[in-house]
């Protein structure tokens, strides 16, 4: 007993001479990219920073050359009108009815689309294929005026529809999946194969499972790629009640001029959902980029 006793001792005082060993010094190299760190993220912390202290401001003090900091009287003026005299609630309600409905179409879309070029072998698929990337090449706001007609002779116009299913082209989705799908080794799904499983069995029990992380990452770039678009519901609809936060916060301004206070104050509350979105998914962001094979292309 003694024995153990003492053995436990010793173990005790080892565990705590291993916890109480000093920190080894920072390396050099590890002072520099820590200042580096910190300088680019005061870089990107500085344009928030400045946007809620100026939300804090009377419109008069935000309108003043040259600018400064901090306001000299805080006020939540800029907040409370944006409440009063903005349909905020509404806007917000828009913009988060598009973005999920747009990101579940994608999703959806973009995976067996992904799927099937990857797995599938078929006549004219190169050149499908290709067609598909073309859309790579062409930036939306060349194809506004087409999509507009097309949306006004579908009737679309001024609906959520007309909002949702022009944005739901997902060529670079496409090509992040197909890349994804092109990696994931033939022999598990022979297995299922052999064991008797049909093809969109193995789709939805082997291949989406795996494709998690990709499917995550493009998930969250397709939802703030929707949630920011400006141009496409600014020509689609003129229903106030059907405006997103883009367009709305655009309306902020009165005979005389922008409120600074009040647009900074909605550029706030619309970055918000994006900032939560970031802050709780970016291991799946970072993790779908590295399992596409993006990092290195």
């Amino acid at each position: 007993m003694r024995g153990t006793e003492t053995t436990r001792g010793t173990e005790t005082t080892r565990g705590t001479e291993i916890r109480l060993k000093p920190r080894r010094p920072w390396t050099p190299g590890q002072i520099v990219l820590t200042l580096i760190g910190a300088a680019v993220s005061v870089v990107f912390m500085a344009p928030i920073a400045a946007a809620l202290l100026t939300s804090f401001k009377s419109e008069a003090e935000a309108a003043e050359i040259p600018p400064h900091w901090l306001p000299e009287a805080w006020t939540g003026q800029a907040w409370q009108a944006l409440f009063e005299t903005g349909n905020i609630t509404n806007w917000f309600v828009n913009s988060l009815v598009v973005s999920v409905c747009v990101t579940t179409v994608v999703l959806v879309v973009s995976a067996l689309a992904g799927y099937g070029f990857a797995r599938t072998e078929f006549r004219g698929k190169n050149v499908l294929l290709g067609v598909v990337m073309a859309g790579l090449m062409i930036s939306p706001a060349v194809l506004g005026v087409p999509l507009f007609t097309t949306v006004q002779q579908m009737g679309m116009v001024d609906t959520y529809w007309g909002m949702i299913l022009p944005q739901c082209a997902p060529a670079a989705m496409v090509y992040i999946l197909y890349k994804f799908f092109q990696g994931v080794p033939r022999e598990l799904e022979e297995a299922a194969f052999i064991d008797g499983a049909g093809r969109w069995r193995v789709f939805f029990t082997i291949v989406v499972p795996l494709a998690r992380p990709s499917l995550a990452a493009v998930g969250i770039f397709t939802f703030i790629a929707s949630w920011n678009n400006f141009l496409w519901p600014y020509m689609v609809t003129n229903n106030p009640d059907l405006m997103t936060m883009p367009n709305g916060i655009a309306t902020v301004m009165n005979s005389y001029g922008i409120q600074w206070a009040q647009l900074m104050a909605g550029g706030l509350m619309a970055g918000l959902p994006l900032i939560v979105v970031f802050v709780f998914f970016q291991r799946q962001i970072v993790a779908g980029v590295a399992h596409t094979g993006l990092a290195g292309q």
